[in-house]
């Protein structure tokens, strides 16, 4: 059974996007993403994946969920059109990451065991944002705080949660 998980960057005020990308560019979490997420599957909505600018992310399975399939494996990534088909095309893979967007993550946040949230300490203005987390279901099991510095404008902490024991 793959090990699910819920990554995603989210401001103060729960902000996650606007106009299909992120408000904020923060180099530092897009290199924390890579890290966590590279070898293993990625699973995103179609809003998301038409966001990336350069098409599936690299050195990961993408799987995007969508209720209009197309030829999506002959260019380098599954489809899948429920979160039930998503996971079961991951059925070989060690860790799972939903990678957004915000219609996806709130489907995912009761069903997953562990979350990687980086929180970019800033309250922006967005379209999309992530579901209110109830912090009584959650124990951030490890922490990372870190300053602005000349690359990364805000600062930001690396939090990863697990879901308490039911």
């Amino acid at each position: 059974m793959s090990k699910i998980s819920i990554i995603a960057a989210v401001s103060d005020n729960y902000a996650i996007g606007k106009s299909n990308n992120l408000p904020w560019h923060m180099p530092a979490d897009l290199k924390h993403f890579r890290q966590l997420t590279t070898g293993h599957a990625v699973v995103m909505g179609k809003r998301t994946f038409e966001g990336l600018s350069n098409g599936p992310l690299p050195n990961r399975k993408n799987i995007v969920l969508t209720s209009v399939m197309s030829e999506g494996v002959n260019k380098g990534y599954f489809e899948a059109d429920s979160l039930e088909d998503a996971v079961y095309l991951c059925e070989h893979e060690e860790q799972v990451f939903i990678i957004g967007g915000a219609t996806v993550y709130k489907q995912c946040i009761g069903k997953v065991d562990s979350m990687y949230i980086t929180w970019v300490h800033h309250e922006f203005s967005a379209d999309t944002f992530f579901p209110k987390i109830d912090f009584e279901k959650w124990e951030e099991v490890s922490r990372e705080d870190h300053e602005a510095d000349e690359t990364n404008p805000y600062s930001f902490t690396f939090s990863e949660y697990k879901r308490k024991k039911r």
